[in-house]
């Protein structure tokens, strides 16, 4: 029986959320090896900071990415996707020097931000008309990637040494095999596909494009802060790499929880309901970990993973709402954002916890966090 374009295509949506999980895994590891890292090399916080920015540095090229996808089809570069990126990650201990540890970064971030420009459009096309709940399974598979990934690379680290941790790329290169196989045929395009450029894409899109890229900024000062420096502020505390492993893990596995509830809630209630019950929650919440005694850690990490990251599917599901037929682009132009601010947001905490210290850092991004809530209002009404 042909499927109409209002069909939810479960297994395909799965499968691909599935390689968005093996891909996220290895993107995940920069994180729980920056610990191990900084000494390695003597890095300061604000080097640190700056290797974020450079695996995110491709995000510039995902408007272009996006533009092109919607008019070529390049569907096998998001299945080839999470084998580079798991190569690259995999062979960070084996850096002689920061330059080498920069081209890896650089090559891993390329293949991320090629994989996350083309997996939420294949998504959209393949959700119908129940698009928040796409965008949920989508987002969980990487939130689950990142409860994982931070364990995952511990464990690597802790049985087969830093440098001694290549052979776990296994995984990510079977991952593309096995989506090779099963995506064999299926078009990446939009059916109505757009001829539109950059400039067309944005004024289409910039009443809602411009108070979203306040929202996203808002958010990385949370989200960023936390993958990025989550060990390191545990580790800096005296407490073991396993405790930062585990805590960051704790927090996106409560995330991968917050993701699937927060877009479909989106569907029922509304976008701007969701944003507006989760983003002042999860300032006060990360406040709270920072000022608390140490046994609440784990239980407030897993109320900050349900409130910060229910509203990641949300923004998504708003871009999606309004790109019409520029799905690449917009995409590309959303994700160009999102990589960009939570970059820059890294280094300025890492500016700041060398310049203050690590806490007061921390303290500073969760009361920028709260600055996004009145920009919600700027969104549609209707959302």
């Amino acid at each position: 029986m042909q499927r109409s374009d209002d069909d939810f295509q479960t297994d395909k949506v799965v499968l691909i959320s599935g390689g968005h999980f093996i891909h996220d895994v290895y993107s995940s590891f920069l994180s729980p090896f920056l610990p191990l890292l900084i000494p390695k090399f003597g890095l300061t916080m604000l080097l640190a900071g700056t290797l974020t920015v450079i695996f995110r540095l491709p995000s510039l090229f995902n408007p272009i990415i996006g533009i092109i996808s919607d008019r070529i089809e390049l569907g096998v570069l998001a299945v080839v996707a999470p084998a580079i990126t798991a190569i690259a990650m995999s062979l960070l201990g084996l850096a002689p020097n920061y330059a080498i540890l920069c081209i890896m970064l650089l090559t891993a971030g390329l293949s991320a931000a090629v994989f996350h420009v083309l997996g939420p459009p294949m998504i959209a096309k393949l959700s119908g008309t129940r698009l928040g709940r796409g965008m949920s399974f989508w987002m969980t598979g990487g939130e689950l990637a990142r409860t994982i990934g931070p364990l995952f690379a511990v464990w690597a680290v802790t049985n087969l040494s830093l440098e001694g941790s290549y052979p776990v790329m296994i995984v990510g290169i079977f991952a593309s095999l096995f989506l090779l196989i099963r995506l064999k045929g299926f078009n990446t395009r939009v059916m109505h596909r757009s001829e539109q450029g950059l400039k067309e894409v944005w004024g289409v899109m910039r009443k809602v494009m411009i108070p979203l890229s306040g929202i996203i900024i808002s958010r990385a000062f949370l989200v960023g802060t936390l993958a990025a420096y989550l060990p390191t502020y545990i580790v800096s505390s005296g407490k073991s790499l396993w405790l930062g492993g585990i805590s960051l893990a704790v927090l996106e596995l409560a995330g991968t929880v917050g993701t699937l509830i927060g877009g479909t809630l989106s569907d029922r209630v509304g976008r701007r309901a969701v944003l507006f019950m989760t983003m002042p929650v999860s300032s006060l919440l990360m406040l709270a970990i920072l000022y608390s005694p140490d046994w609440m850690l784990l239980p407030l990490l897993v109320l900050l993973g349900l409130a910060v990251f229910a509203f990641a599917p949300v923004i998504m599901a708003v871009v999606h709402d309004h790109c019409g037929k520029n799905r690449g682009a917009a995409n590309g132009l959303y994700m160009t954002i999102t990589f960009l601010s939570s970059a820059a947001v890294v280094v300025f905490v890492g500016w700041l916890s060398d310049l203050l210290g690590i806490n007061m850092a921390f303290t500073i991004s969760a009361l920028f966090g709260l600055a996004g809530v009145p920009i919600i209002m700027f969104l549609p009404k209707s959302l």
